[in-house]
C-alpha cells in the first residue's frame, strides 16, 4: 500500500495536470483555438506574403489564365471562416475557392459569368459534392438575377447569408476573359470598371452576414504612359457601400505571371525606356461587414 503522503501528492499532480487543461476558446468567425495560438505558426499575420510557387496538389491546377493561387483561399479560410461555413466567390472563374472549400471542409457558392466555365468547372467535382458542397450559378454578379439565385441556393443549404466573401474581378481590360459586355474586362473606361464593380460589391454586402469577411483580390496597372491604383479605387467603392478596411496585405505574384515571365527581357527594357517599374506584386484587401464606431479626438 502507498503511504499517505505519496497519495497525497499524486492527486495534487493530477490536479495540477487537470487545471493547465483549458476549453477551447475561438472567435465567432474561425476555428483557432486562442489558447493554444502558438500551435497555428502556419497562418500569415503580416502584411507581406510572399510564396515560391503556385500550389497544384489536392485538386488545384493552373488551367485558366488570372486565377488567384490556392494559397490565399487557404490562408484566408482558416483565418476567417469555421467549418462548415459557406463562402461565396461572385468571380468563380476556375473554382480555386470552390476547391479549396471542399478540401477544408467548408462549402462554397460560386456565380461565374461564362457557361462552359460552369460546365468545365462542374467536371471537376463529383455529383454528390456539386450538391452538397459547392454550388456553381451561371450569372452576371452583378445583377439581381444572380443575387436572388445565391440567396435561394442559400435558403436550401440552410443559411441566410454566406460567411466569407471573395472578390477576384479581372483587373480592368489587362486580359480579356470573353466577348461579353458584362464582363468588366471588356468595359469602355475604367470608370465603367469602377461602377460594375461595386454592383457587384453590393450585392456581396448584402449577402454576407453581419460582422463577417470578405477579401478583395486585386492588381493595379499602366495605361496611358500613368499608374492606374486598381485596388484603392476599389478598396474606397467597398467603404462607400460600408464594408470597413481591416488590412491591406502586398502578395508576390509569383505563379500568376506566366506570360510575363517568358518576356521578362521586353518588359524590363519596356520599364527602361517608359520610365516605369514592373508589377512584381498584387493586394489582398481584408473587410469586415461592420458598423465602426467614430472615434473621439482628443482636445
Amino acid at each position: 500500500m502507498p503511504s499517505t503522503k505519496a497519495s497525497v501528492k499524486k492527486i495534487k499532480k493530477q490536479k495540477a495536470d487537470l487545471a493547465v487543461i483549458k476549453p477551447v476558446k475561438t472567435k465567432p468567425y474561425n476555428d483557432i483555438d486562442l489558447n493554444n495560438w502558438k500551435l497555428y505558426e502556419n497562418i500569415k499575420t503580416g502584411t507581406w506574403w510572399e510564396f515560391a510557387s503556385r500550389d497544384k496538389s489536392r485538386g488545384h491546377s493552373y488551367d485558366y489564365h488570372g486565377n488567384y493561387i490556392p494559397q490565399i483561399a487557404t490562408q484566408l479560410f482558416e483565418r476567417y471562416t469555421k467549418k462548415n461555413d459557406i463562402v461565396l466567390d461572385l468571380f468563380f472563374g476556375s473554382g480555386t475557392s470552390g476547391i479549396e472549400a471542399k478540401n477544408m471542409q467548408r462549402r462554397c457558392i460560386g456565380v461565374e459569368l461564362k457557361q462552359e466555365m460552369v460546365d468545365y468547372v462542374s467536371s471537376k467535382f463529383n455529383p454528390k459534392e456539386l450538391v452538397v458542397d459547392v454550388n456553381i450559378i451561371q450569372g452576371d454578379s452583378a445583377s439581381v438575377e444572380a443575387k436572388e439565385k445565391v440567396q435561394a441556393r442559400l435558403e436550401i443549404m440552410g443559411e441566410k447569408h454566406a460567411q466569407f466573401l471573395v472578390l477576384h474581378p479581372p483587373y480592368d481590360d489587362i486580359i480579356k476573359f470573353s466577348d461579353k459586355k458584362e464582363d468588366l474586362s471588356n468595359c469602355a473606361t475604367t470608370e465603367e470598371f469602377y461602377d460594375l464593380f461595386k454592383k457587384v460589391a453590393k450585392n456581396g454586402y448584402d449577402l454576407l452576414e453581419q460582422n463577417r469577411f470578405a477579401a478583395l483580390i486585386i492588381g493595379d496597372k499602366y495605361a496611358n504612359s500613368r499608374y492606374i491604383s486598381l485596388g484603392f479605387e476599389c478598396q474606397r467603392r467597398m467603404e462607400e457601400l460600408g464594408f470597413v478596411t481591416k488590412a491591406v496585405i502586398v502578395k508576390n505574384i509569383t505563379g500568376n505571371e506566366k506570360a510575363k515571365g517568358k518576356t521578362a527581357n521586353l518588359w524590363r527594357y519596356r520599364a527602361l525606356s517608359g520610365g516605369f517599374n514592373i508589377f512584381e506584386h498584387e493586394y489582398i484587401m481584408i473587410f469586415q461587414k461592420t458598423k465602426l464606431k467614430k472615434v473621439k479626438n482628443d482636445k
